[in-house]
């Protein structure tokens, strides 16, 4: 279980960096901010989905 929290918030880091990068580069290098933006919501994507299968997890080994 612990590995899944770990990993959700490397996710949330991964996020935060590239969203600092997007905002950066925006006016400098557009097409290099448009890939951190694309990073960005990636890892988000992938953080919440890793939380609702911890969440699920969690929730079937409670039960059993």
């Amino acid at each position: 279980m612990k590995n899944f929290v770990i990993s959700e918030i490397l996710y949330w880091v991964i996020a935060i960096i590239s969203l600092y990068k997007t905002v950066t580069l925006w006016g400098i290098e557009p097409q290099r901010a448009y890939l951190f933006l694309g990073f960005c919501i990636l890892s988000v994507f992938m953080a919440l989905f890793r939380r609702h299968y911890r969440k699920k997890f969690t929730k079937r080994k409670q039960d059993n």
